[in-house]
This record gives C-alpha cells, sequence and structure tokens, in this order.
C-alpha cells in the first residue's frame, strides 16, 4: 500500500509539473501575442497623433493675404508706356460729346427736313395740315433730313479729323435705319399735336403726350 501511495504521489507531481510548464508556455505565447497586437496599436495612436497635429498645423495657419498691386515708376526716358489712369470726368465728356453729335447730325437736320417739306405739302403740293398726305410728306421729310444730317457728318468728320475707323458703308446704314425711325415719328407729329390740341389739354399737356407718342412711333 505504502508503495502505491507513492507511486500516485509520484505521479501526481509529475503531472503537476507538466501542467505548470504548459501553462508557462501558453502564459509566454499569450504576452507575445498580446505585445504584437498592442504594438500597431500604438502606431495607430501616434498616427493619428500625428494626423491631428498635422491638421491642426494645417488649420493654425494664417490666412492667404491679398496683396496689393504695387506702383510702378518708371525712368525718365524708358520707352515703356505706363496704363492710361481713368479720369472722373471722362464719362461725363463721352456723354456731352455724343449728345452734341447727335444735335448736330440729326435733330436739327430732322427739323430742317420736317419744317420744308410742311411748307413744299401746303404751299406747292395744297396739302391741308390736317389730312394724311400732308403727315406722309412731313415724315418723308423728316427722314429725309436725318439720312443727310448723319452722312454728311460723319464724312465730314472723316476728311477733317483723319479718323479711319469711320466706315461710311456702315454709317450710311445706321443713317437709312435712323432715317425709317424718323419718317415714322415725323408722319405721327402732327396727327398727334392735332388730336391733343382738339381735347382741349393744357400746353404742358400736349407737349408731353406728343413727346410720348413720337417716341413710341421712332
Amino acid at each position: 500500500k505504502t508503495l502505491k501511495y507513492l507511486d500516485y504521489i509520484m505521479l501526481f507531481s509529475t503531472a503537476a509539473r507538466s501542467l505548470a510548464s504548459r501553462s508557462m508556455t501558453v502564459a509566454r505565447q499569450q504576452n507575445t501575442r498580446l505585445m504584437s497586437s498592442m504594438a500597431p496599436a500604438d502606431k495607430a495612436i501616434q498616427s493619428t497623433t500625428s494626423s491631428s497635429n498635422t491638421k491642426r498645423e494645417i488649420h493654425s495657419d494664417p490666412k492667404m493675404l491679398q496683396y496689393a498691386a504695387q506702383p510702378v515708376y518708371y525712368p525718365d526716358h524708358s520707352t515703356a508706356k505706363e496704363a492710361p489712369q481713368e479720369e472722373t470726368s471722362s464719362g461725363m465728356m463721352d456723354r456731352f460729346k455724343v449728345t452734341a453729335e447727335v444735335t448736330i447730325s440729326k435733330i436739327f437736320p430732322a427739323g430742317l427736313g420736317w419744317q420744308s417739306s410742311s411748307i413744299v405739302a401746303e404751299e406747292y403740293l395744297g396739302y391741308g395740315p390736317d389730312t394724311v398726305a400732308f403727315a406722309l410728306t412731313t415724315g418723308l421729310g423728316d427722314g429725309i433730313g436725318v439720312m443727310a444730317g448723319h452722312c454728311a457728318y460723319f464724312a465730314a468728320k472723316k476728311s477733317i479729323v483723319g479718323d479711319e475707323s469711320i466706315n461710311m458703308e456702315r454709317e450710311t446704314q445706321t443713317g437709312l435705319l435712323l432715317a425709317s425711325a424718323a419718317f415714322c415719328s415725323g408722319t405721327a407729329w402732327q396727327p398727334l399735336v392735332d388730336v391733343l390740341q382738339a381735347s382741349e389739354l393744357s400746353f404742358a399737356q400736349v407737349f408731353a403726350g406728343t413727346c410720348v407718342g413720337c417716341g413710341t412711333a421712332f
């Protein structure tokens, strides 16, 4: 019996040693796996930290500055041309210039043509001021005056000033277009005046109505 007990004790101690050695091996393997699995996490943390730092550095950059153009200075004898400076009064002067050209080349000739044709219609052709023939005759004279005044003005400007940018073929077409519009407004002028005066309106009302009607016809 004593030998049997000793055998059992020896077997138990051997089994305990083997189990202890196996448990130590398993524990070492688990530690190794744990360390290997934790290393990428540290690297990920470091990468996320570095990326967040990078983002912070990017967002912490100052805003882009808008640099104004510096004035350019040219020497006294330089051949470089300085950029033309805009003048505040150039726009107003251009408007006055265009208004003067329109007045000289169109408004005065239109009035002269209408008045001359009204004399011809009433004195030589015998048309009454309240007839359609009189209105058509004065409209034709108005259109001829605008056509002649426009073409004559730009032809004189081209020959006197020497402006080669003036194309007389184009100006002739423009004059014809304006003459057709002037024919409409010149024809409508006398009938409008007669109708408004017959309505017993004031001078200001007749003037305003004639301007609106002739402008619409034009």
